[in-house]
Parts: structure tokens; sequence; C-alpha cells
């Protein structure tokens, strides 16, 4: 599976899943540290669940880059995720765990009684042959998608929908999670990672635990041609510009940039909010992931 003496001796075993760090023996591999996917479906993703994805480059139909720093990566095909489990009160059977290019967490390949495959998140402690049935009341167990009505309080959830029936939104990617912390009226409380404090129609959907793949973010990818694999070009800061390409630029020898960082176009940049203070969803934000930076 791998080169012989590459990984060092052991692996760091976190949750189902391993980081794999390897023995300096080239440039690239020195400092590498990734994913071990040993466990995870090693073959081709279902046929009828995927889309053709074409790239965009960051480019827009006029052919002009709007988005710095994208393109190139390897080819891919799109896994159609449910993210509404509008299937209710049928089992499903966990037929495999794979790997899925267009997101850092795992997709879990479900098969109904009738015979449906759909591919969800996967969450954490999800294994090979688990159940899981999307209802208005199911046990609270990972991979169970309910609304907030039949929720106990305190449960750990991804995969939150904002808008009823639109899908879920919120803790999608590896690792992330949610904590239902309270009613309120028709609505439900949740403590977002980031800290933040919101609130959701307690019609909305969620499913329970945890987001696989915690491990995403302690991975190394050791050089820069894995960077450009996954897509992403080269960040050149501003600072090192000239002045005819980025306002930091110019000046004798190193210099920061002056007193207020800005974009390439003079847009305030580097913390500045940007949020519309008039937006409706507002309201909706109980204390701002912003809160605990205020009263240091």
């Amino acid at each position: 599976m791998f080169e012989t003496g590459s990984l060092t001796q052991g692996r760091r075993k976190t949750g189902s899943m391993a980081l794999k760090s390897y023995k300096p023996t080239t440039p690239g591999q020195r400092g590498l540290v990734l994913i071990d996917r040993s466990e995870l479906w090693s073959g081709r993703p279902v046929k009828a669940l995927t889309e053709g994805l074409a790239k965009k480059a960051g480019r827009n139909n006029a052919g002009r880059i709007t988005m710095r720093r994208r393109g190139g990566g390897a080819k891919r095909l799109y896994r159609i995720i449910d993210f509404k489990r509008t299937k209710r009160d049928m089992e499903a059977t966990v037929v495999r765990i794979e790997y899925d290019p267009n997101r850092t967490a795992f997709v879990a390949l479900i098969e109904y009684t009738d015979g449906e495959q759909a591919y969800i998140i996967a969450p954490q402690r999800l294994d090979v042959g688990d159940k899981v049935v999307s209802g208005n009341k199911v046990d609270v167990k990972p991979g169970n998608a309910m609304p907030f009505t039949g929720m106990p309080i305190g449960t750990i959830v991804h995969n939150i929908e904002l808008k009823p029936g639109k899908g879920g939104q919120i803790a999608r990617a590896a690792g992330s999670y949610a904590q239902f912390v309270g009613r309120d009226g028709g609505y439900a409380q949740i403590r977002l990672s980031s800290g933040e404090l919101r609130m959701v129609r307690q019609e909305c959907v969620a499913t329970v635990g945890a987001v696989s793949n915690p491990d995403n973010s302690n991975t190394n990818l050791g050089k820069a041609g894995r960077s450009r694999n996954l897509g992403k070009r080269p960040s050149v800061r501003g600072v090192v510009m000239n002045p005819v390409d980025h306002p930091h630029g110019g000046g004798e020898g190193r210099t920061s940039g002056g007193r207020h960082p800005v974009s390439p176009w003079g847009k305030p940049t580097k913390g500045a909010r940007t949020r519309n203070k008039n937006k409706a969803s507002s309201k909706l934000i109980l204390r701002s992931r912003h809160a605990r930076k205020k009263r240091r």
C-alpha cells in the first residue's frame, strides 16, 4: 500500500482514522503528515449519484479571473449529497465510507430498505453496517436526522438547516459540530464551534453527531505540488509586489505595507468587518463569534 520504509513506525490513532507521518527520505516527505485512508472504500463512487464537474479555475463567463489563487487541480466527479434527509421513517444501512475530493469530510453511502441509495456526510463513530434513520422522533445516534422539536437539549449535531426543507448548511466541514443548547418560542438555540450563539426554527432538521475526519486540520501537505493538485495556485503577498500591482507594493527595503492593510482594489482587509448590519438574520444571532475577542 505504501513504499517500504516510507512510514514512520506507528501511526497516531485518533478516533476512527489515523495520521500518517513519513520519514524524510525526500524533501517532499520531510514534515509530511497525511490522513490514513486505508479503511475507506478504494473503488469508484456510485455512478448514479455522481455528476461531471467542470473546472472554473476562478474565471467568469468572459474568462477573466474573478478569484485569485485558484486553478488547475486533479479532475473530479461531484458526489450528490443528500443534505435534506427527506426520506423519513425508513431505515437505511451504511454500505461504505468514502473519500470525497470536493469536501474535507468523508461521505457515507447508505441504502434504504426499498433499495434506494444516497450519499450523506459521514459523522464520527459511524461504521459500515450501522443503521441510520430520519424522522420526527428517532434515537439520538450518530447519523440519525430529526428536527429540533424532537431532539433533547444538549445534543451534538451537524448538517443543520437554516430554513426548513432547504437542506443542511451549517457544520458540514471536517470535524465541525454545533450543540443544541435551548428552546425559545418556536426557535432552537444552537452554539457553534466558533462561539456564536444563534437561533434557527425548531422545524429545521439536523443530524446527530460531529462530522468525520477531525484530524484534517492537523495535516501537512509537505510540498507545493500537493496544494496544486487541490486546485490551489501560489499566493503572492502584496508587500513584495510593485506599486503598480498592489497598494502595499514598492518602498525601499522590506516594508510592512503601510498603516491600513487593504486589498489590491483598496478595500480594507485583514480583520475589517464586512457584514451588513441591517441583514435580516442579525436578529437571530444572540451572541457574535467576536464577543470573546471584545472582552479582552
